[in-house]
């Protein structure tokens, strides 16, 4: 019998992306799988079933009973969990870090299960890294919206009414989202600036446009972008990974006030800054906020793990001291057909991996395998995620 490779609806608010668009459904019947879609997965992208069929896909009123793997974008809900056939394989999107009833249901029914937030960050992994893909997405949607509610002009514009000077946007994280968000808001002629703390991130900024090295000189005059010397560079600040890693209180501190004066010229601030599993550093205080002119706006794309900003609230948008502060959830979504088509290349890409001679293969030697493997065999097996739950269960 060929393997069942579902892909269901989202039912999670909000998302509109699915795990598979059609013109990926031959790579995996050509590899002797049997895909199957449920009927309307895709609508909300702009793929519609007809175009799943079209390219060999079987449409299914429901699909997760039938599953021997299951490709979705947001973890499952208990009930979905609970209809997911035993032994079967889920890759998606799992939020490992705090979505623990969710994966001890997954143990419990045996369910080998995936976390695309938990690729390793090598070479070999580059076309599989489903968070660096989502956060190309969100950097240029948060420029979009950041522009969308500032009350002037991004760029500088000569005009029979005189002058109009351009935007200035700081962008703090200079990883995937914080170069794409530097990029486009330089497309859209904004003066840009930029800071991280990983001295590597600094050579990335200043490819984008920072006058420091002659090396990367027509890189730098290509887009612009200034690299904010605050000469407060964390030697530590990634993982083995290649993920940031959490400072010190003293060290968030003294980069909060080693970066007031950037803020405060600022009309547009988008902070990027993560740690996976934990709550997003605290790098804008209530006092810088009060600092920056009325109408500049925040785009916290740390909101979904409580914000960048202290005044931050994830889901909303508030005006406090005459600054807008947004704290969107979700931004990939707002963009679901590419996201969807970004998202799906990187699932499919790491499900091929996965196989063998037209059938499943784990290898647990492997980092790209066993990295983002979060439960397998009835067992949490991935060591944080395990600690972490061990954790909960140890706190009265």
């Amino acid at each position: 019998m060929p393997i069942i490779v579902s892909v269901p609806k989202e039912t999670v608010p909000g998302e509109q992306r699915v795990a598979l668009v059609p013109e990926l459904v031959p790579r995996l019947t050509e590899a002797g799988l049997e895909v199957a879609v449920q009927s309307g997965a895709g609508e909300l992208a702009g793929f519609f079933d007809d175009g799943y069929a079209a390219k060999g896909a079987r449409l299914e009123a429901e699909v997760f009973d039938k599953a021997d793997i299951l490709l979705k974008v947001q973890p499952p809900t208990i009930v979905e969990i609970s209809h997911m056939k035993e032994d079967s394989v889920l890759i998606c999107f799992l939020q490992p870090y705090t979505n623990a009833t969710a994966i001890r249901a997954l143990a419990a029914r045996q369910i080998t299960a995936f976390s695309m937030e938990l690729m390793p960050r090598i070479t070999r992994a580059q076309p599989m890294d489903a968070l660096s893909a989502m956060s190309t997405v969100a950097g240029y949607k948060a420029v979009l919206v950041a522009a969308s509610r500032l009350p002037k002009f991004f760029p500088l514009l000569m005009t029979a009414a005189g002058t109009v000077t351009p935007a200035r946007v700081f962008v703090i994280g200079a990883g995937v989202a914080g170069l794409q968000a530097i990029g486009t808001a330089k497309r859209l002629g904004a003066v840009v600036e930029a800071y991280d703390t990983r001295p590597a991130v600094k050579e990335q900024v200043e490819s984008l446009g920072a006058k420091f090295a002659e090396a990367v000189k027509e890189q730098v005059e290509s887009l612009g972008a200034k690299f904010a010397e605050l000469g407060l560079a964390a030697k530590d600040a990634e993982d083995k990974s290649g993920y940031a890693k959490a400072q010190s209180e003293d060290f968030y501190q003294k980069q909060q006030e080693m970066m007031s004066k950037y803020v405060a010229s600022a009309d547009v601030v988008i902070p990027t800054a993560l740690v996976p599993g934990q709550r997003a550093p605290i790098l804008i205080t209530e006092e810088m906020v009060r600092g920056m002119r009325p109408g500049s706006v925040i785009l916290d794309l740390a909101a979904e793990q409580g914000g960048n900003c202290a005044l931050t609230e994830p889901g909303r948008e508030i005006v406090r001291h005459g600054v807008v502060i947004i704290g969107p959830m979700n931004l990939p979504s707002t963009i679901p057909f590419q996201a969807s088509e970004m998202y799906a290349r990187t699932v499919t890409n790491y499900l091929a991996h996965l196989l063998k001679d037209g059938g499943l293969h784990l290898d647990l030697e492997d980092e790209l395998t066993r990295g983002p493997l979060v439960t397998h065999r009835g067992e949490v097996v991935h060591e944080i995620v395990k600690a972490r739950l061990c954790s909960e269960n140890s706190t009265p």
